[in-house]
């Protein structure tokens, strides 16, 4: 009876024993992959058996025995969420299914700049692994998107706010391009519409015109002033002769090699403004927040024309007269000058 007794005790302090050390892993950070990190994926609808299976398999947790206590003690088996999870660093077990529990999934970040066109969007989100530039944009032809905003629309040119955006892994084209849409809703206010619609404006029209200021000046002061240079030629009436809308022309069939010739001034293109009277019809690029508010509350000011100063900013005036002095002194005395200093 004492040897049974003996060997019953013996046996209890031995599954103590081993209680305890498993109880210890859970707590013990481990590393069991090679390399800077690890990316495991969770794919929705998986089991608690298959994301511990994936784990093991990663090298991020010990093995099946050590994953399940730990699912047990924490009791997060229910709480385990699908994503990408990306792992730099020996992390203990109950650590790594609180990381899963709360879902802190490692997102692709992508950024596109204010004043780009689906096509060159396109070539960034493709760098990102987010499918290809065709698939971006085949999905960016996806008009029933901005219908209610804007029923002419036949593409989202402009409707694709430019921002960083934080998605998961294998995020397609079509979900980016619908979370961008989202973001230009959020930005485009009731205010916004209401201030374009007191001045005849449409939403198309608005951000027509606010891609415009996007495309001519990188500078917060000149925005609505530049804004205001096109709505003041849109009431004369007078041509908005405004480059960049020359260059989506030429864009659009491939015939822009990076500079605007005297040749290209006639270009048929509606897009041409120096062809076509008013608007051109429809968004040149993605505006900003910045351009968009510009638009709907252009500066109060009679200025008529523009001309780049070479730094970055521009010279305004109110008649042409004016406007040639300032084309004579920072465009065809600035690159004589130029010319003459490289000795040519």
């Amino acid at each position: 009876m004492k040897k049974l007794l003996a060997v019953l005790v013996l046996i209890v302090a031995m599954a103590a024993g081993v209680a305890w050390v498993l109880v210890q892993r859970v707590d013990q950070p481990f590393q069991g992959y090679t390399g800077g990190d690890v990316l495991v994926s969770i794919p929705p609808g998986s089991s608690t058996h298959t994301i511990g299976q994936s784990l093991v398999d990663a090298g991020v947790v010990r093995d099946d025995l050590t994953y399940r206590l730990t699912l047990w003690l924490t009791d997060d088996a229910r709480r385990l969420k699908a994503g990408d999870y990306r792992f730099d660093r020996p992390m203990t077990p109950r650590d790594v299914l609180g990381k899963i529990a709360r879902g802190d999934v490692d997102n692709v970040l992508v950024t596109f700049r204010e004043g780009l066109t689906i096509a060159e969007m396109a070539v960034i989100a493709e760098e990102h692994g987010i499918g290809t530039s065709a698939e971006f944009v085949q999905a960016g032809q996806n008009a029933s998107l901005v219908a209610d905003l804007d029923p002419q629309a036949r593409d989202l040119e402009g409707y694709l706010f430019p921002d960083t955006y934080a998605v998961p892994h294998r995020t397609d084209a079509a979900a980016l391009i619908a979370l961008m849409v989202e973001r230009f809703r959020a930005v485009l206010t009731a205010d916004l519409v209401r201030a374009a619609a007191d001045e005849g404006f449409t939403v198309r029209q608005l951000t027509t015109l606010a891609s415009l200021v996007e495309k001519e000046t990188g500078k917060a002061d000149e925005r609505p002033i530049v804004a205001a240079v096109y709505r003041n030629r849109l009431k004369q009436p007078m041509l908005l002769q405004c480059d960049p809308t020359l260059i989506y022309a030429l864009q659009r069939v491939g015939r822009y090699d990076g500079n605007i010739h005297r040749a290209d001034i006639p270009f048929d293109s509606p897009y041409n403004t120096y062809r076509y009277p008013g608007l051109p019809p429809g968004p040149i690029a993605a505006p900003g927040k910045a351009s968009i508010d510009a638009a709907a509350h252009p500066a109060a000011v009679d200025y008529l024309y523009f001309v780049s100063k070479n730094d970055g900013s521009h010279a305004f005036s109110r008649t042409l007269t004016e406007h040639n002095r300032n084309v004579q002194q920072y465009q065809i005395d600035y690159f004589r000058a130029q010319r003459k200093a490289q000795g040519q």
